[in-house]
């Protein structure tokens, strides 16, 4: 057995035997306690530092816990089950018992992802696995084919976002737990839609993370925001590595995930030869051509660096798309949100028009907000590398009230986001809910059970805030009632209003999917002209001999714009402002060229 190319944790093979692997060089003895059957297995020490174990007297759902040096009881830190959650018995589970009937599912390409972002607690009135499973039909006639799940690993009690996760190998119990989530992505994939997972490997929570009583898992040779970094290249930092890259894998080849969302990766500290990010890639590149699945890595990356998504070939560390924050950030200041915080560094239509061409609004430009230059040009990689969106759970959450769009722009300029969205030549995302128009906020929400914990973190909220000069008090996170108010309201879909909006959701989407510009995330072929003082922007995209243009009035009052001269006939494809979307104005079905339309405020229109 190959300790550093294997899972840690437990295995449970075919013939039922447990092997087990557990890295903790800072003990001198180790047994694994099966409480239930009053039994202590002692462990087997290498030099690295590793205690194994293979033993038919662990069974699966036979609860057992780590005992270190005879008196220090832990759950195993590669635990698969936490059913009495993070401080409790680890439960042993076999993943090969499911009976996987997607065979002939197809991941599909990046530039093919329509994604929708949701948080399984306040996705459905169920906050399980087994309440998205009940809502896919909804998401098949949205029109999108991948969801992304906020994180899953367990996190302290049943109310989170999920990034203060202990147990990265453990689903979340609360959730329905491992068998339930295999279950939800067999699902999806018998109905055409991927599974992307969101992944933490920048830090651990706070609350339950024993990982420092096994290991040197953290290093004090760098500071993060959650203290000291993971250890990821520093003395003893191989067997930490090799629990995170295996982690990685085993979503891939255990829970068959499509793509994995790997949260804050400049966060990650590693000044390796090969960085962590790389490794996982070329791992991840090996288990492709070994199983003839392919699995795309996304990363959320704050640095505008396109190292991070060149490929290996050219030093690269391979990630297969990031997400864009910029194109975020420029497209609200459009629409008319204050530019405070880190929104202070964006001008609003001069920046949009320039994310919809670079991706990156900041490549080599001062940063006021960052105070120095920032960023390098982003120039030979594709559209399908970046994902963008009008809001997700970071901006939306992140906000002291949550409030959704819905909360502060009128039903029209929620439609010219969406269509800003889906109309770039990038990979759009949706966040749960937008699609018809959800008035409940997304709130930030935790349920810590160390009061001293807790309290912290209510003081970190407030003070988050300061650089938006918000006023008020932010919702108690730990209260049950502000998680159950950040919750999906399904009813909604029932009005004449919301029902409008998603069924302009639907039309802008399947647009997207069948028109030959639109589905060709071709960052070359575009052109993006606008005019400050009407804040309207242009958007002309064209593939071969097709052409489309994309009119956006994020103004609120009506405007002229000339069309492109190309000789020829321009026919509208789609108005936001039309009446079956609930809106109140009327444009013509046909233009000729170099025409001057009269576009009313908070509208796009797209004519080919």
């Amino acid at each position: 057995m190959k300790l550093f190319e294997t899972r840690p944790g437990l295995r449970i093979n075919e013939e039922g035997v447990a092997e087990f692997t557990l890295w903790a060089p800072k003990a001198t003895f180790v047994e694994i306690n099966i409480p239930d059957k009053n039994l202590k297995l002692p462990l087997t020490q290498d030099e690295y530092g590793h205690w194994t174990i293979e033993t038919n007297q662990l069974r699966e759902g036979d609860r057992y816990q780590i005992v270190l040096d005879k008196q220090t009881h832990r759950p195993d830190p590669a635990s698969l089950s936490q059913p009495e959650g993070v401080h409790g018995v680890s439960e042993a589970i076999d993943l090969g018992n499911f009976r996987w009937t997607d065979q002939e599912w197809q991941n599909p390409a990046m530039d093919h992802y329509i994604i929708y972002e949701l948080h399984t607690g306040t996705f459905s009135p169920e906050g399980t696995f087994s309440g998205i499973e009940k809502k896919l039909d909804h998401l098949i006639d949205l029109g999108v084919n991948a969801i992304e799940i906020m994180p899953l690993a367990q996190f302290p009690g049943s109310r989170n976002w999920g990034y203060d996760g202990v147990g990265p190998y453990a689903v979340q119990n609360s959730y329905g737990g491992a068998h339930a989530l295999q279950q939800l992505v067999d699902s999806c994939h018998k109905r055409g839609i991927a599974v992307i997972l969101d992944v933490v490997y920048n830090h651990i929570g706070p609350e339950g993370n024993y990982l420092n009583d096994f290991g040197h898992y953290f290093t004090s040779k760098y500071s993060t925001p959650w203290g000291d970094a993971l250890n990821f290249d520093d003395a003893h930092c191989d067997a930490v590595r090799t629990y995170f890259i295996q982690n990685a894998l085993m979503w891939f080849k255990d829970f068959h995930i499509d793509a994995l969302r790997l949260d804050a990766v400049h966060a990650i500290k590693d000044l390796s030869p090969v960085h962590l990010l790389r490794q996982i890639k070329m791992e991840t590149d090996r288990l492709s051509q070994q199983t003839g699945r392919k699995h795309h890595l996304i990363a959320e990356v704050d640095l505008n660096d396109p190292k991070f998504i060149n490929p290996l070939a050219k030093q690269g560390y391979g990630m297969d798309a990031q997400w864009i924050d910029e194109f975020h950030h420029a497209l609200r200041t459009t629409a008319g949100e204050p530019a405070t915080g880190y929104y202070s560094d964006f001008n609003g239509i001069a920046h949009l028009a320039k994310s919809y061409k670079d991706a990156y609004v900041y490549d080599g430009q001062y940063s006021p907000h960052r105070k120095k230059f920032f960023g390098l040009k982003a120039e030979e990689n594709p559209g399908s590398q970046f994902i963008v969106f009008s809001q997700n759970h970071d901006q939306t959450g992140n906000r002291m009230l949550g409030e959704r769009t819905s909360q502060i722009h009128s039903p029209e300029m929620q439609k010219l986001l969406a269509g800003a969205v889906i109309t770039a030549p990038f990979v759009p995302m949706l966040f749960m809910g937008e699609e018809w128009s959800e008035t409940n906020p997304f709130l930030y929400f935790v349920s810590h059970t160390d009061p001293e914990l807790a309290e912290a973190v209510r003081k970190g909220r407030k003070a988050e805030f300061a650089d938006f000069h918000a006023e008020g008090e932010a919702p108690d996170p730990m209260s049950q009632e502000t998680f159950e108010s950040s919750a999906l309201q399904w009813s909604l879909l029932e009005s004449a209003m919301h029902q409008n909006m998603f069924r302009y959701y639907k039309a802008l989407i399947a647009l997207r999917k069948q028109h030959p510009v639109l589905k060709k995330l071709d960052r070359k072929n575009l052109e993006a002209t606008f005019h400050e003082e009407q804040n309207t922007l242009l958007l002309h995209r064209w593939q071969d001999d097709q052409h489309l243009v994309c009119i956006l009035n994020f103004s609120d009052s009506t405007r002229q714009i000339t069309l492109p001269d190309m000789e020829k006939t321009w026919k509208t494809l789609l108005f936001s402002g039309d009446k079956q979307w609930g809106g109140q104005a009327e444009v013509s079905e046909s233009f000729d060229t170099k025409a001057e339309i009269s576009l009313p405020g908070h509208a796009i229109l797209i004519l080919d």
